[in-house]
């Protein structure tokens, strides 16, 4: 592909028209079995989650503070190390184990193992070791789902009494012990269960934007319909009669015709009144197609929570003017710029010849002005001024960068000067 100036004066793959920077519609996901403890799928996926993980193992300091220093004989000390090194194996392998939805009793099999080794370990080597039921309550809270974990997480802590209850001194840990061990398992179900509800709502909100863009082709249809349908009709009616009327009555026949054609170009106008009507671009519509262009491209995105034309004093032609303008700018930036950031910002400016709307995109990436605008530069300021508009182009202030605003007047009739 050769190249050619863009619109921006940029070095890029020439272009026929403005490309649209609008977010593609996702489809409606499948939502299974929310699960903490499933597999990660990427390996960035693997290392956060194992960091994760890990940060909240340094509570196993005291079990392993008592094997150094708790006066245990050295056989004890081996047994010891062996079954913290058993548990946190099988901890680990619980948490980053591959679930599917009928391996609960397994899961549940898996946390009864874990319940006994926390028992043995604190019966044997003392109250330092109760705290590894409270890694047994996360788990359950985190694997299971919410009819068997609200009765797990309980049963664990109960667990944990009555074992701190039979070892000596336990009693002096379990008031520190008792409440993270409740806490931190319904936490977990809390988390799982907020879990469940963002992938609802993502799932509604993927199936609403569905709904609206299929209620959007009917409403074209519909109105297609209306359109051509009558302008239609009538021309066939108007050439069979037309056709019937040549040989014997050809004047009567040519007046027909005419009607035709008089018929046809109403239609043509009210097609291409209907399809610009549709095809009109939005500023909140642009604003989050740009936002998600840039994000997808790299590129830090500045842009307004917000555009709502009234506040602005637009009307549906300047409001589009505006539109063009930030869809033609950001598809540059992302094209051709190799900008790391872009900032767009619109605001409504005092001047001596009133209210004007004016809308700056700034990035950060090369300049290569050139001496002739490009056709897409040339057609937005063309579509500037003929609402009393203006378009400036070129290079940012400093060293690299580029900047294209537009202005346009804001609450003014149509057709009067600025």
């Amino acid at each position: 592909m050769a190249l050619t100036q863009d619109d921006t004066g940029r070095a890029g793959p020439g272009r026929t028209g403005p490309d649209r920077t609008g977010a593609e519609q996702a489809g409606p996901e499948r939502i299974g079995p929310v699960r903490i403890g499933q597999q990660p799928e990427t390996r960035r996926g693997k290392i956060v989650k194992g960091m994760w993980t890990g940060v909240w193992l340094f509570y196993l300091s005291a079990p392993v503070t008592d094997l150094v220093s708790g006066g245990h004989s050295t056989g004890v000390r081996v047994l010891g190390a062996l079954g913290l090194a058993a548990f946190v194996a099988w901890y680990l392998v619980l948490i980053f184990r591959s679930q599917r939805p009928n391996n609960w009793n397994r899961v549940f099999l898996s946390l009864v193992v874990l319940a006994a080794q926390s028992a043995v370990l604190s019966l044997s080597l003392g109250r330092e070791w109760l705290v590894l039921y409270v890694y047994v309550s996360i788990a359950s809270g985190a694997a299971l789902p919410l009819e068997w974990s609200r009765w797990t997480v309980p049963g664990t802590t109960a667990l944990l009494v009555a074992t701190g209850l039979a070892v000596p001194g336990g009693d002096a840990y379990l008031v520190g012990l008792v409440v993270p061990a409740l806490l931190g398992g319904f936490a977990m179900v809390g988390v799982r269960q907020m879990v469940r509800t963002t992938m609802e709502l993502r799932q509604a909100r993927a199936t609403v934007a569905a709904l609206a863009a299929n209620e959007e082709r009917l409403r074209m249809a519909r109105d297609l319909h209306d359109l051509l349908g009558h302008s239609l009709s009538l021309i066939t009616l108007k050439s069979e009669l037309a056709g019937r009327m040549l040989p014997d009555h050809p004047d009567r026949a040519a007046q027909q015709v005419a009607d035709i054609e008089r018929v046809s170009r109403q239609a043509l106008v009210d097609v291409r009144e209907a399809v610009t009507g549709y095809r009109r671009p939005t500023l909140p519509g642009e604003l989050a197609g740009a936002r998600t262009a840039l994000t997808a491209a790299g590129v830090v995105a500045v842009l307004p929570d917000t555009a709502e034309p009234e506040a602005y004093g637009l009307d549906e032609e300047r409001e589009a003017a505006l539109a063009w303008s930030l869809r033609e700018a950001v598809t540059n930036v992302v094209r051709h710029s190799g900008a790391a950031r872009c900032t767009v910002a619109l605001e409504l400016r005092e001047t001596l010849g009133g209210p004007v709307a004016e809308l700056t995109v700034t990035d950060d990436g090369e300049s290569a002005p050139s001496a002739a605008p490009g056709n897409g530069l040339t057609g937005l300021r063309e579509r500037l001024e003929a609402l009393d508009g203006s378009l400036t182009a070129g290079p940012a202030t400093g060293r690299k960068g580029f900047r294209l605003t537009a202005r346009i007047p804001a609450r003014l009739p149509l057709g009067s000067g600025s």
